[in-house]
Protein backbone atom coordinates (compact mmCIF):
# COMPACT_ATOMS: atom_id res chain seq x y z
CA UNK A 1 0.00 0.00 0.00
CA UNK A 2 1.64 3.57 -0.99
CA UNK A 3 2.35 5.50 1.93
CA UNK A 4 -0.05 8.65 3.65
CA UNK A 5 1.38 11.57 3.20
CA UNK A 6 0.72 14.73 6.05
CA UNK A 7 -2.13 16.26 3.99
CA UNK A 8 -3.95 12.60 4.53
CA UNK A 9 -3.96 12.16 0.46
CA UNK A 10 -2.06 8.77 -0.51
CA UNK A 11 1.22 9.32 -2.37
CA UNK A 12 3.62 6.76 -4.28
CA UNK A 13 6.63 5.76 -2.29
CA UNK A 14 9.52 3.16 -2.43
CA UNK A 15 8.26 1.27 0.59
CA UNK A 16 5.01 0.54 -1.37
CA UNK A 17 4.32 -3.07 -0.65
CA UNK A 18 1.67 -3.83 -3.57
CA UNK A 19 2.90 -4.07 -7.26
CA UNK A 20 1.30 -1.94 -10.27
CA UNK A 21 -0.59 -4.87 -11.31
CA UNK A 22 -2.05 -5.86 -7.81
CA UNK A 23 -3.11 -2.28 -7.44
CA UNK A 24 -5.01 -2.53 -10.73
CA UNK A 25 -6.51 -5.87 -10.24
CA UNK A 26 -7.63 -4.85 -6.88
CA UNK A 27 -9.02 -1.87 -8.06
CA UNK A 28 -11.31 -4.00 -10.58
CA UNK A 29 -11.90 -6.38 -7.95
CA UNK A 30 -13.57 -4.25 -5.62
CA UNK A 31 -16.96 -3.26 -8.00
CA UNK A 32 -17.29 -6.82 -9.47
CA UNK A 33 -17.30 -8.24 -5.86
CA UNK A 34 -19.85 -6.13 -5.11
CA UNK A 35 -21.74 -7.81 -8.32
CA UNK A 36 -21.03 -10.91 -6.80
CA UNK A 37 -17.43 -12.45 -7.20
CA UNK A 38 -19.10 -15.65 -7.05
CA UNK A 39 -21.49 -15.01 -10.05
CA UNK A 40 -19.20 -13.60 -12.37
CA UNK A 41 -16.07 -12.37 -12.07
CA UNK A 42 -27.52 -4.95 3.66
CA UNK A 43 -32.64 -2.43 5.02
CA UNK A 44 -29.73 0.51 5.60
CA UNK A 45 -27.78 0.50 8.70
CA UNK A 46 -28.41 2.97 10.54
CA UNK A 47 -26.36 6.67 10.25
CA UNK A 48 -23.29 6.61 11.23
CA UNK A 49 -23.54 9.24 13.51
CA UNK A 50 -27.05 8.35 15.03
CA UNK A 51 -25.98 8.06 18.31
CA UNK A 52 -23.75 10.93 18.45
CA UNK A 53 -20.19 11.67 17.35
CA UNK A 54 -17.61 10.73 20.00
CA UNK A 55 -15.22 12.67 21.09
CA UNK A 56 -11.83 10.47 20.65
CA UNK A 57 -8.03 11.23 20.39
CA UNK A 58 -7.08 12.85 16.74
CA UNK A 59 -5.43 10.28 14.23
CA UNK A 60 -4.12 11.09 10.99
CA UNK A 61 -5.25 8.77 7.92
CA UNK A 62 -1.72 7.19 7.88
CA UNK A 63 -2.34 6.00 11.07
CA UNK A 64 -5.98 4.68 10.93
CA UNK A 65 -5.19 2.69 7.42
CA UNK A 66 -2.04 1.57 9.53
CA UNK A 67 -4.94 0.62 12.51
CA UNK A 68 -6.80 -1.15 10.02
CA UNK A 69 -3.61 -3.42 8.63
CA UNK A 70 -2.73 -4.08 11.98
CA UNK A 71 -5.90 -5.31 13.42
CA UNK A 72 -5.34 -8.68 15.13
CA UNK A 73 -8.75 -10.04 15.60
CA UNK A 74 -9.35 -13.38 15.26
CA UNK A 75 -12.90 -13.94 17.72
CA UNK A 76 -16.13 -11.69 17.73
CA UNK A 77 -19.50 -12.42 16.60
CA UNK A 78 -22.80 -10.41 15.92
CA UNK A 79 -25.25 -8.96 12.88
CA UNK A 80 -24.37 -7.44 10.06
CA UNK A 81 -27.18 -5.83 7.89
CA UNK A 82 -26.22 -5.64 4.27
CA UNK A 83 -28.01 -3.05 1.35
CA UNK A 84 -27.26 -3.72 -2.31
CA UNK A 85 -28.60 -1.33 -4.72
CA UNK A 86 -26.63 -1.43 -8.48
CA UNK A 87 -29.77 -0.25 -10.24
CA UNK A 88 -30.33 -3.25 -12.27
CA UNK A 89 -33.44 -3.68 -14.23
CA UNK A 90 -36.27 -5.44 -12.66
CA UNK A 91 -36.32 -8.82 -14.54
CA UNK A 92 -38.82 -10.43 -12.26
CA UNK A 93 -35.74 -12.89 -10.86
CA UNK A 94 -34.37 -13.96 -14.13
CA UNK A 95 -30.92 -12.08 -13.03
CA UNK A 96 -30.20 -13.99 -9.68
CA UNK A 97 -31.29 -17.15 -12.19
CA UNK A 98 -28.67 -16.32 -14.25
CA UNK A 99 -26.27 -15.76 -11.50
CA UNK A 100 -26.65 -18.77 -9.25
CA UNK A 101 -26.57 -20.84 -13.02
CA UNK A 102 -23.39 -19.47 -13.75
CA UNK A 103 -21.67 -19.94 -10.48
CA UNK A 104 -23.64 -23.04 -9.19
CA UNK A 105 -23.88 -25.16 -12.13
CA UNK A 106 -26.40 -27.27 -13.16
CA UNK A 107 -29.35 -27.07 -10.86
CA UNK A 108 -28.42 -24.25 -7.83
CA UNK A 109 -31.64 -24.78 -6.71
CA UNK A 110 -31.89 -28.78 -5.47
CA UNK A 111 -32.37 -29.96 -9.47
CA UNK A 112 -30.51 -31.40 -12.39
CA UNK A 113 -28.17 -32.63 -9.61
CA UNK A 114 -27.48 -29.36 -8.08
CA UNK A 115 -28.18 -27.92 -4.58
CA UNK A 116 -29.95 -25.13 -2.84
CA UNK A 117 -27.07 -25.25 -0.22
CA UNK A 118 -24.33 -24.71 -2.35
CA UNK A 119 -22.97 -21.35 -1.30
CA UNK A 120 -21.33 -20.52 -5.05
CA UNK A 121 -25.19 -20.28 -5.68
CA UNK A 122 -26.67 -19.19 -2.29
CA UNK A 123 -24.29 -16.15 -1.29
CA UNK A 124 -24.97 -14.23 -4.83
CA UNK A 125 -28.00 -13.23 -3.30
CA UNK A 126 -26.26 -10.57 -1.50
CA UNK A 127 -26.31 -8.88 -4.93
CA UNK A 128 -28.75 -6.98 -4.53
CA UNK A 129 -31.87 -5.96 -2.03
CA UNK A 130 -31.45 -5.52 1.69
CA UNK A 131 -30.30 -8.89 4.19
CA UNK A 132 -29.32 -9.58 7.38
CA UNK A 133 -26.41 -11.89 8.08
CA UNK A 134 -25.21 -13.55 11.59
CA UNK A 135 -21.19 -13.94 11.81
CA UNK A 136 -19.07 -15.82 14.10
CA UNK A 137 -15.65 -16.46 14.16
CA UNK A 138 -12.88 -17.75 16.16
CA UNK A 139 -9.49 -17.94 14.81
CA UNK A 140 -8.79 -18.72 11.17
CA UNK A 141 -10.06 -22.12 11.51
CA UNK A 142 -13.59 -21.68 12.52
CA UNK A 143 -16.38 -19.28 10.91
CA UNK A 144 -19.78 -18.88 10.46
CA UNK A 145 -22.03 -16.89 7.99
CA UNK A 146 -25.82 -17.41 8.43
CA UNK A 147 -27.95 -15.12 5.84
CA UNK A 148 -31.70 -15.04 8.00
CA UNK A 149 -34.35 -15.41 5.25
CA UNK A 150 -38.68 -15.20 6.39
CA UNK A 151 -39.06 -18.57 8.04
CA UNK A 152 -36.06 -19.87 7.10
CA UNK A 153 -31.94 -19.83 7.01
CA UNK A 154 -28.83 -20.40 5.62
CA UNK A 155 -25.57 -20.89 6.99
CA UNK A 156 -22.53 -21.29 5.71
CA UNK A 157 -20.39 -22.93 8.24
CA UNK A 158 -16.14 -23.49 8.23
CA UNK A 159 -14.72 -25.91 11.18
CA UNK A 160 -11.26 -26.94 10.16
CA UNK A 161 -11.45 -29.21 6.84
CA UNK A 162 -14.71 -29.29 6.91
CA UNK A 163 -17.26 -26.42 5.05
CA UNK A 164 -20.90 -27.22 5.63
CA UNK A 165 -23.75 -25.46 3.58
CA UNK A 166 -27.14 -25.81 5.19
CA UNK A 167 -30.40 -24.39 3.56
CA UNK A 168 -32.91 -24.98 6.01
CA UNK A 169 -35.96 -24.24 3.45
CA UNK A 170 -35.02 -27.19 1.19
CA UNK A 171 -33.62 -29.05 4.02
CA UNK A 172 -30.68 -29.70 1.86
CA UNK A 173 -26.83 -29.82 3.09
CA UNK A 174 -23.62 -29.07 0.91
CA UNK A 175 -20.56 -30.02 2.11
CA UNK A 176 -16.84 -29.97 0.99
CA UNK A 177 -13.07 -29.97 2.51
CA UNK A 178 -10.95 -26.96 2.68
CA UNK A 179 -6.91 -27.37 3.51
CA UNK A 180 -7.82 -23.77 5.59
CA UNK A 181 -5.97 -22.32 3.26
CA UNK A 182 -8.41 -19.70 2.51
CA UNK A 183 -11.72 -18.98 3.87
CA UNK A 184 -14.61 -20.59 1.85
CA UNK A 185 -16.93 -17.42 2.36
CA UNK A 186 -14.01 -14.66 1.21
CA UNK A 187 -15.52 -15.47 -2.16
CA UNK A 188 -18.52 -12.78 -1.53
CA UNK A 189 -17.85 -10.67 1.01
CA UNK A 190 -20.08 -10.30 3.70
CA UNK A 191 -18.65 -8.48 6.58
CA UNK A 192 -17.70 -4.20 6.11
CA UNK A 193 -14.04 -5.98 6.75
CA UNK A 194 -14.35 -8.01 3.60
CA UNK A 195 -15.29 -4.82 1.74
CA UNK A 196 -12.81 -2.53 3.08
CA UNK A 197 -10.02 -5.32 2.56
CA UNK A 198 -10.19 -4.83 -1.09
CA UNK A 199 -10.88 -0.89 -1.08
CA UNK A 200 -7.40 -0.40 0.67
CA UNK A 201 -5.71 -2.63 -1.15
CA UNK A 202 -6.09 -0.48 -4.34
CA UNK A 203 -4.83 2.43 -2.43
CA UNK A 204 -2.23 4.81 -4.82
CA UNK A 205 -1.71 8.03 -6.14
CA UNK A 206 -4.99 8.16 -7.73
CA UNK A 207 -6.53 8.08 -4.60
CA UNK A 208 -7.69 10.69 -2.03
CA UNK A 209 -7.75 9.18 1.79
CA UNK A 210 -8.74 11.49 5.00
CA UNK A 211 -10.41 11.65 8.36
CA UNK A 212 -13.88 12.84 8.33
CA UNK A 213 -14.89 12.83 11.59
CA UNK A 214 -15.68 10.15 14.25
CA UNK A 215 -19.03 8.02 14.57
CA UNK A 216 -21.25 5.48 16.38
CA UNK A 217 -21.62 1.73 15.03
CA UNK A 218 -22.98 -0.88 16.88
CA UNK A 219 -22.82 1.43 20.25
CA UNK A 220 -18.72 1.41 19.77
CA UNK A 221 -17.17 4.29 19.07
CA UNK A 222 -15.08 4.55 15.88
CA UNK A 223 -13.03 6.87 13.00
CA UNK A 224 -14.80 7.33 9.37
CA UNK A 225 -12.21 6.83 7.42
CA UNK A 226 -13.08 8.53 3.72
CA UNK A 227 -11.57 7.25 0.12
CA UNK A 228 -12.34 9.17 -2.69
CA UNK A 229 -11.00 9.00 -6.76
CA UNK A 230 -9.03 12.15 -7.58
CA UNK A 231 -9.20 11.01 -11.43
CA UNK A 232 -12.86 12.04 -13.12
CA UNK A 233 -14.73 9.50 -15.26
CA UNK A 234 -15.24 6.82 -12.35
CA UNK A 235 -18.81 6.03 -11.14
CA UNK A 236 -17.55 5.99 -7.05
CA UNK A 237 -17.58 8.58 -5.59
CA UNK A 238 -16.68 7.92 -1.99
CA UNK A 239 -15.77 4.89 -0.08
CA UNK A 240 -16.18 5.62 3.62
CA UNK A 241 -15.50 2.98 6.23
CA UNK A 242 -16.38 3.34 9.79
CA UNK A 243 -13.32 1.72 11.68
CA UNK A 244 -13.25 0.75 15.70
CA UNK A 245 -11.36 2.98 17.89
CA UNK A 246 -9.86 0.29 20.11
CA UNK A 247 -9.51 -2.68 17.49
CA UNK A 248 -9.25 -0.95 14.29
CA UNK A 249 -11.75 -3.75 12.98
CA UNK A 250 -14.23 -2.33 10.23
CA UNK A 251 -17.71 -2.14 11.51
CA UNK A 252 -19.11 -0.17 8.92
CA UNK A 253 -18.79 -0.28 4.43
CA UNK A 254 -20.24 2.12 2.96
CA UNK A 255 -20.09 3.05 -1.20
CA UNK A 256 -21.89 6.02 -2.59
CA UNK A 257 -21.95 6.47 -6.46
CA UNK A 258 -20.48 9.70 -8.01
CA UNK A 259 -24.29 10.31 -9.72
CA UNK A 260 -25.63 10.85 -6.34
CA UNK A 261 -28.44 9.32 -4.22
CA UNK A 262 -28.72 5.73 -2.24
CA UNK A 263 -25.52 4.25 -1.45
CA UNK A 264 -24.45 1.18 -3.94
CA UNK A 265 -23.13 -1.06 -1.20
CA UNK A 266 -23.79 -0.54 2.47
CA UNK A 267 -22.77 -3.12 4.70
CA UNK A 268 -22.45 -2.50 8.78
CA UNK A 269 -22.86 -4.09 11.99
CA UNK A 270 -25.89 -3.27 14.08
CA UNK A 271 -24.42 -5.68 17.05
CA UNK A 272 -21.02 -6.72 17.70
CA UNK A 273 -18.57 -8.76 20.51
CA UNK A 274 -15.22 -9.27 20.30
CA UNK A 275 -15.51 -12.11 22.90
CA UNK A 276 -14.37 -15.75 22.13
CA UNK A 277 -17.76 -17.09 20.41
CA UNK A 278 -19.41 -20.58 22.22
CA UNK A 279 -17.99 -23.41 20.79
CA UNK A 280 -20.82 -25.14 19.71
CA UNK A 281 -21.65 -22.18 17.87
CA UNK A 282 -19.63 -24.04 14.53
CA UNK A 283 -20.45 -27.68 14.81
CA UNK A 284 -23.00 -28.93 12.71
CA UNK A 285 -24.12 -32.41 11.87
CA UNK A 286 -26.62 -33.13 8.88
CA UNK A 287 -30.36 -33.37 10.37
CA UNK A 288 -32.19 -36.29 10.25
CA UNK A 289 -33.67 -36.49 6.37
CA UNK A 290 -31.69 -33.96 4.74
CA UNK A 291 -30.16 -34.08 1.30
CA UNK A 292 -26.91 -34.26 1.15
CA UNK A 293 -24.86 -33.16 -1.77
CA UNK A 294 -20.75 -33.71 -1.64
CA UNK A 295 -18.59 -30.99 -3.21
CA UNK A 296 -16.45 -33.69 -4.96
CA UNK A 297 -19.65 -35.86 -6.41
CA UNK A 298 -21.43 -33.19 -7.82
CA UNK A 299 -18.16 -31.97 -9.85
CA UNK A 300 -18.14 -36.10 -10.98
CA UNK A 301 -21.29 -35.84 -12.10
CA UNK A 302 -21.13 -32.26 -13.98
CA UNK A 303 -22.11 -32.84 -17.91
CA UNK A 304 -19.12 -33.02 -19.94
CA UNK A 305 -20.23 -29.88 -21.87
CA UNK A 306 -20.14 -27.78 -18.59
CA UNK A 307 -17.05 -28.72 -17.69
CA UNK A 308 -16.00 -27.86 -21.25
CA UNK A 309 -17.45 -24.64 -21.14
CA UNK A 310 -15.77 -23.64 -17.78
CA UNK A 311 -12.38 -25.26 -19.09
CA UNK A 312 -13.14 -22.51 -22.21
CA UNK A 313 -13.80 -20.03 -20.09
CA UNK A 314 -11.01 -20.15 -17.96
CA UNK A 315 -9.01 -19.94 -21.10
CA UNK A 316 -10.83 -16.01 -22.22
CA UNK A 317 -10.27 -15.49 -18.82
CA UNK A 318 -6.45 -15.92 -18.79
CA UNK A 319 -6.66 -13.44 -21.62
CA UNK A 320 -7.78 -10.53 -19.70
CA UNK A 321 -6.12 -7.80 -19.75
CA UNK A 322 -6.46 -4.47 -16.94
CA UNK A 323 -5.78 -1.14 -18.82
CA UNK A 324 -6.35 2.48 -17.36
CA UNK A 325 -4.64 3.54 -14.23
CA UNK A 326 -6.35 3.55 -10.79
CA UNK A 327 -9.30 3.70 -10.62
CA UNK A 328 -10.24 4.08 -14.34
CA UNK A 329 -8.69 0.48 -15.03
CA UNK A 330 -10.96 -1.03 -17.45
CA UNK A 331 -10.73 -4.91 -17.32
CA UNK A 332 -10.68 -5.61 -21.38
CA UNK A 333 -10.68 -9.23 -23.19
CA UNK A 334 -12.07 -10.99 -26.04
CA UNK A 335 -14.26 -13.76 -26.20
CA UNK A 336 -13.03 -14.63 -29.82
CA UNK A 337 -15.92 -13.30 -31.71
CA UNK A 338 -18.91 -13.99 -29.67
CA UNK A 339 -20.61 -10.69 -29.87
CA UNK A 340 -23.71 -9.67 -28.35
CA UNK A 341 -26.60 -10.63 -30.89
CA UNK A 342 -28.49 -7.25 -31.48
CA UNK A 343 -31.35 -6.68 -33.85
CA UNK A 344 -33.71 -8.76 -35.38
CA UNK A 345 -30.59 -9.71 -38.32
CA UNK A 346 -28.39 -10.69 -34.73
CA UNK A 347 -30.76 -12.66 -32.70
CA UNK A 348 -34.34 -12.05 -33.42
CA UNK A 349 -36.74 -11.24 -30.40
CA UNK A 350 -33.30 -12.19 -27.63
CA UNK A 351 -31.51 -9.54 -29.58
CA UNK A 352 -33.77 -7.27 -29.64
CA UNK A 353 -34.62 -7.83 -25.89
CA UNK A 354 -30.52 -7.87 -24.92
CA UNK A 355 -29.79 -4.70 -26.86
CA UNK A 356 -33.09 -2.37 -25.30
CA UNK A 357 -31.40 -3.35 -21.67
CA UNK A 358 -28.17 -1.33 -22.99
CA UNK A 359 -27.06 1.80 -24.99
CA UNK A 360 -26.34 1.53 -28.58
CA UNK A 361 -22.53 2.95 -29.11
CA UNK A 362 -20.24 3.20 -32.26
CA UNK A 363 -16.44 4.41 -32.07
CA UNK A 364 -13.42 3.58 -34.26
CA UNK A 365 -13.78 0.27 -32.73
CA UNK A 366 -17.20 -0.40 -34.57
CA UNK A 367 -20.26 -0.86 -32.72
CA UNK A 368 -21.55 -2.14 -29.71
CA UNK A 369 -23.81 -2.10 -26.57
CA UNK A 370 -23.05 -0.45 -23.14
CA UNK A 371 -24.85 -2.53 -20.49
CA UNK A 372 -24.94 0.19 -17.40
CA UNK A 373 -25.80 -0.09 -13.39
CA UNK A 374 -24.73 2.74 -11.10
CA UNK A 375 -21.19 1.20 -10.33
CA UNK A 376 -19.92 -1.04 -12.95
CA UNK A 377 -20.26 -0.57 -16.84
CA UNK A 378 -19.87 -3.04 -19.49
CA UNK A 379 -19.52 -2.44 -23.18
CA UNK A 380 -19.85 -5.30 -25.70
CA UNK A 381 -18.53 -4.66 -28.57
CA UNK A 382 -20.08 -6.41 -31.76
CA UNK A 383 -17.31 -8.44 -32.74
CA UNK A 384 -16.70 -10.05 -29.22
CA UNK A 385 -14.63 -7.84 -27.30
CA UNK A 386 -15.47 -7.23 -23.64
CA UNK A 387 -14.70 -3.64 -21.68
CA UNK A 388 -15.42 -3.49 -18.25
CA UNK A 389 -14.90 -1.15 -14.88
CA UNK A 390 -16.85 1.61 -12.21
CA UNK A 391 -15.90 4.35 -15.23
CA UNK A 392 -18.43 5.73 -17.32
CA UNK A 393 -20.12 5.11 -20.56
CA UNK A 394 -17.46 7.66 -22.70
CA UNK A 395 -14.75 6.00 -20.80
CA UNK A 396 -14.85 2.58 -22.01
CA UNK A 397 -15.70 3.78 -25.48
CA UNK A 398 -12.83 5.51 -25.40
CA UNK A 399 -10.48 2.67 -24.13
CA UNK A 400 -11.92 0.74 -27.28
CA UNK A 401 -11.19 3.15 -29.63
CA UNK A 402 -6.94 2.80 -27.87
CA UNK A 403 -7.57 -0.79 -28.74
CA UNK A 404 -8.58 -1.11 -32.10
Amino acid sequence: MAPIDSDDNTTPGAGEELSARRRKAARYVVPVAVMGVAAATIGLVPALADSGDPDLPKVTAEELVQKIAESDVQQLSGTVRISTDLGLPDLGGLESGLMSGMSGGPGGDGKDGGSSADPSAKLTQLVSGSHTLRVAADGPDRQKVSLLEDAAEYSLIHDGKDVWGYDSKSNEVYHSTSDGAERPEKDVPATPKDFADQALESIDDTTSVKVAGTAQVAGRDAYRLVVEPRQKGSTVGAITVAVDAETGTPLKFTLTPASGGAAVVDAGFTKVSFAKPDASTFDFTPPKGAKVTEADEKAAKAPEHGRKAEGDLAKELDGLKVVGEGWNSIAAFDTGGQGLPTGAAGGGDLGGFLGSLGDQVKGDFGSGTVFKTRLVNALITEDGKIYAGAVTKDALVKAANAAK
